[in-house]
């Protein structure tokens, strides 16, 4: 199982509705993600918006590239894209960039 660790950077403007949309995930979006591999997925944001995303998957890259195919994943990434500082025309999904792992406690 890899462990997947990842940051982004969310508009300090937008935090109070970015974390509100989090605490209203659609449904389908969030069975894309469990059918596709995404498990103990969890975001974590700090007050000057930065965002850690973690998660443990198979395969990240799979996983990644079989949301990628679900039309509830393009909606939702299309909503997402204005939350978001540095994407450089990318959708958020596709800067979310792993951080090497450099220590784990097993």
């Amino acid at each position: 199982m890899e462990r997947v660790c990842f940051i982004l950077k969310v508009k300090q403007e937008r935090l109070a509705e970015y974390k509100k949309r989090h605490r209203e995930v659609w449904a389908d979006m969030l069975q894309a993600l469990r059918e596709t591999g995404w498990h103990n997925y969890s975001l974590f944001l700090r007050d000057d918006g930065l965002l850690i995303g973690y998660l443990e998957t198979p395969n990240y890259k799979e996983a990644q590239a079989q949301l990628a195919k679900r039309e509830v994943n393009l909606r939702w990434q299309r909503d997402m894209v204005p939350f978001f500082e540095d994407l450089g025309g990318r959708r958020p999904d596709e800067q979310s960039v792993p951080l090497e792992e450099i220590f784990h406690l097993d």
